[in-house]
C-alpha cells in the first residue's frame, strides 16, 4: 500500500503597513507569518508574499489576485486592523468577500484580551472568497504565533484554542487542499468523517 503524501498549498501572506512598505523600517510580518506556517504544517508550502501600504483599494486588488489568479486557498494578512484613520484593512477584506466568518476574529480578541485590555479595539475579521480563506491577524510577530498557536500553561496544557486549529477544517469544506498540522505546535480538529490517513503516521503496507 503506498504512503499518503501532503499536499502541496499555496499560501498568500500580505504585510500591510505604510512604513515598512515605503522603507522607513523593516518589515517583521511576513517573516514571523511564514516562519510560523513552515513550523505548524507538514504540507509543502508555496509562499505569495506582498509588502503594501494601508490603500483600501490595493489591499482589496492584492488579495483579489492572491486568489483569484495566484490560486491561493489560504490567505493571511498582518497590520492595518486598529481603530487609526489609515487602518483599513477590515473594509478591504469585506469588500472581496463573499460571506463573512466571525468566528475567527471573536476568537482573536479573547486570546488578545488575555494580555492587553486595548485588545477591544482590534478588528480582525475572516472571510471567505471562493474557495479560499482570508484571515486579518495582529502586527506584532508575537501576537501573530498567539493568535494562531493559542496559549499554553507553563507544563504545556491548553487554555485558550488558537485559531489555526479550525482553518484545515475550514478550508476542507470550501474545497480547498488537506492542511496537516504538526502536534507539537497545535493539533488542528475534524470531525472523525473528515478526517484521512495521515502521511505523517503512515500505515503498514
Amino acid at each position: 500500500m503506498s504512503e499518503p503524501a501532503f499536499e502541496a498549498v499555496r499560501i498568500g501572506i500580505v504585510s500591510i503597513s505604510d512604513r515598512a512598505s515605503s522603507g522607513v523600517y523593516e518589515d517583521k510580518g511576513l517573516p514571523a507569518l511564514q516562519a510560523w506556517l513552515s513550523g505548524a504544517l507538514h504540507n509543502p508550502i508555496h509562499f505569495e508574499s506582498r509588502l503594501i501600504p494601508d490603500e483600501r483599494a490595493l489591499i482589496a486588488a492584492t488579495l483579489r489576485e492572491l486568489i483569484d489568479t495566484a490560486g491561493c486557498h489560504l490567505v493571511l494578512t498582518t497590520g492595518g486592523t486598529g481603530p487609526a484613520l489609515r487602518d483599513v484593512t477590515p473594509e478591504a477584506t469585506l469588500d472581496v468577500a463573499d460571506r463573512e466568518m466571525p468566528g475567527f476574529g471573536e476568537q482573536m480578541r479573547q486570546i488578545s484580551l488575555r494580555f492587553v485590555p486595548t485588545a477591544i479595539l482590534s478588528r480582525q475579521v475572516a472571510v471567505i472568497r471562493g474557495q479560499a480563506l482570508i484571515i486579518n491577524l495582529p502586527g506584532q510577530p508575537k501576537a501573530i504565533a498567539e493568535t494562531l498557536e493559542g496559549l499554553k500553561s507553563a507544563d504545556g496544557e491548553l487554555l485558550v484554542p488558537g485559531i489555526f486549529a479550525a482553518v484545515p477544517y475550514c478550508i476542507d469544506l470550501i474545497g480547498g487542499p488537506y492542511l496537516e498540522t504538526r502536534d507539537e505546535v497545535l493539533k488542528a480538529f475534524r470531525p472523525k468523517s473528515a478526517q484521512r490517513p495521515s502521511a505523517a503516521k503512515p500505515t503498514s503496507a
